[in-house]
């Protein structure tokens, strides 16, 4: 269990760069302030991709990131 509540769980899983930022983007844009987007990837440079997308965008923030397996899973937080 994790200490934030996940709205929407977008899955990426078989897309390689730049698709999973591109859709990570588009699916936080539809969610209201505070709401999580859950990120289940399988393309290993979305660890740093994702993290680089949320450190240079305004509204957004990088709560987590885990490896679970193959499955990369990122948590984003929509701040604005």
């Amino acid at each position: 269990m994790t200490e934030y509540d996940t709205t929407e769980t977008l899955d990426v899983k078989g897309q390689n760069c730049p698709m999973p930022v591109v859709k990570t983007k588009q699916s936080i844009d539809q969610l209201t302030e505070d709401d999580v987007l859950e990120v289940l990837a399988t393309d290993a440079g979305s660890m740093s991709d994702i993290a680089g997308w949320a450190d240079t965008t305004d509204g957004v923030e990088l709560v987590d990131q885990k490896e679970d397996g193959d499955v990369y899973k990122h948590y984003v937080r929509k701040t604005e």
